[in-house]
């Protein structure tokens, strides 16, 4: 088995597409709004702060707060990482006790605007907030074969939406987790013959190694079609929290909730620790972790706990708006098709997971 392969040559539940187009062609294709889930109280240590940032990464973004406010770089917090190349809106704390902060106007730019401050009585913590809203124009939509027309390509598009709206997708980690070397890096760090710069580089590492086995269990549950079905042994995860739990025994109630999207298998993350699966479920993750143990062998040495991690992703809220088709005759034209995708998605979740089972990008 790979170390790691691209989430394009992942396996895909909805066929293989007929349709390749482009997004992320400029950062406006790709907004994100983060959404708190609940209020701040309006007083406290903490000084939180809603931007919109463009073309920047959160880092960056913090970095460029922490300057303004005159604070070190450990007094900011943010809830999750989000894209560079895009136009998203987040919320950071400033840990700021008994004074105003009078120059964070200075953080602003171009790439970086401040829209709200809130004072709250906590930090802002890692995936603390409820979901991410995503709106993604999908542009130089085409049929894939030429003997696909416009008309047909564009209708599999829509019943491939419908189908996600139902039943969700494959939760794999996006290759966002991986960057560039992070798998190779981590084999590197793990075998002694490299260190990492800091603690978030060391971060990443172990973060994309456990991502990988993750992605391979879901991987061999999508080719035998139980990604989205209960598996003998299975520890279910409760949809929109991060509980789980083991059933003691399989039962109509809880097929019932399975088909409801109320509960979801789960997958490893990978750590110290007994795994909590039994059965069918535990031997194919110990199978697959077998596979890839130069990152199954080390991962508990660090510090890390077993963690479990829905296999399928809700994509709620979804809509679409309907491609403009050029007049029967006029293909060529087709290159200038448009489709703008509007969804939500869990904390730790990847919209180039909903995109992989709708197109070639």
């Amino acid at each position: 088995m790979p170390l790691f392969c691209s989430v394009a040559d992942l396996p895909r539940v909805c066929g293989a597409p007929v349709l390749r187009g482009r997004f992320k062609a400029q950062p406006e294709d790709f907004c994100v709004t983060e959404e708190l889930g609940f209020e701040c109280t309006g007083q406290g240590e903490h000084l939180w702060v809603q931007v919109r940032k463009r073309a920047i990464s959160t880092p960056e973004a913090a970095a460029r707060l922490a300057r303004a406010a005159g604070v070190r770089a450990s007094a900011i917090s943010w809830s999750g990482l989000k894209d560079k190349q895009g136009v998203c809106r987040q919320w950071f704390s400033i840990h700021s006790p008994g004074k105003d902060i009078q120059t964070l106007a200075q953080a602003e730019s171009e790439q970086l605007v401040i829209e709200q401050q809130l004072r709250n009585d906590r930090k802002l913590r890692r995936g603390s907030h409820r979901c991410n809203h995503f709106e993604i124009r999908l542009i130089e939509l085409q049929p894939i074969q030429t003997n696909h027309s416009s008309q047909a390509a564009f209708d599999d598009l829509q019943q491939r939406l419908e189908q996600i709206k139902q039943a969700g997708v494959p939760n794999y980690f996006g290759e966002q987790r991986f960057g560039f070397s992070n798998l190779d890096d981590a084999t590197a760090f793990f075998a002694g013959q490299k260190k990492p710069r800091d603690r978030h580089q060391r971060g990443l590492w172990l973060s994309a190694a456990r991502s990988a086995i993750f992605n391979a269990v879901l991987t061999r549950r999508v080719s035998e079609q139980s990604w989205n079905q209960y598996l003998s042994g299975d520890v279910l995860n409760l949809d929109g929290s991060g509980s789980v739990f083991a059933p003691d025994s399989w039962d109509d109630i809880l097929q019932d909730r399975l088909v409801s999207m109320d509960v979801h298998p789960s997958g490893p993350l990978w750590g110290e620790g007994e795994l909590r699966t039994t059965a069918q479920a535990r031997e194919l993750e110990q199978t697959v972790a077998k596979s890839l143990s130069v990152f199954a062998d080390a991962l508990p040495r660090y510090g890390l706990q077993h963690a479990r991690r829905s296999l399928r992703l809700p994509v709620k809220a979804l809509n679409y708006t309907r491609p403009k088709l050029p007049e029967p005759g006029n293909e060529a034209k087709q290159s200038g098709a448009q489709v703008t995708l509007n969804f939500s998605l869990p904390p730790g979740s990847y919209a180039t997971a909903v995109l992989h089972e709708l197109l070639e990008y």
